[in-house]
């Protein structure tokens, strides 16, 4: 087990320890995890991680490292999310346009979203989803997260930014792709 002396606050709980020391937006977003999650299933300095959450997502991984991400204002990505999707490889492109923090893991059959909350997780991979069922394009998706963002921002809820709109795919969603030898 790892040494978490150099962590640990006053505390019983070494996982509030080690956010203490963290910037403040990440820090503040772990204690709202950990009051709605419960405490991570894996921690280190730098990472909180929960799986299988109730509500849909596969994994949770909160960060401390800050990424700027512009779209659709100037922000900080720091939560990441992810859920079981197979991508059709011929959207992987489309989906990189509507937004770069949307990741697809084709080998492990992932698809998740990173930003700076679950609300906005939730909106980006229910537009992806969109995207990838035809039922809209990427300027399309674009303009109605920026409009989920502005409406979000003034305290106003969508189901895009609450829950999942699609049934999550169940069993395999991996491609191993082709054996080449």
């Amino acid at each position: 087990m790892k040494d978490l002396n150099d962590s640990v606050k006053e505390t019983d709980n070494p996982v509030i320890g080690i956010i203490e020391k963290w910037p403040r937006k990440p820090k503040e977003y772990g204690q709202r995890l950990i009051d709605y999650y419960g405490d991570p299933d894996e921690y280190s300095a730098s990472r909180l991680i929960w799986h299988n959450t109730g509500d849909g997502w596969k994994r949770t991984i909160l960060s401390t490292e800050e990424i700027p991400h512009n779209f659709p204002a100037q922000h900080h990505d720091f939560l990441e999310q992810v859920i079981n999707y197979k991508v059709p490889v011929s959207l992987f492109s489309s989906l990189a346009r509507f937004d770069g923090s949307i990741i697809v893991e084709r080998t492990k059959g992932e698809m998740s979203a990173r930003c700076a909350g679950t609300s906005m997780n939730f909106a980006a991979i229910n537009l992806a989803h969109d995207i990838i069922s035809g039922e809209k394009t990427v300027e399309a998706a674009r303009e109605e997260y920026t409009e989920l963002y502005r409406t979000f921002q003034k305290g106003e809820k969508s189901p895009y930014t609450e829950s999942f709109q699609f049934d999550l795919p169940e069993g395999d969603t991996g491609d191993t792709d082709v054996t080449t030898l």
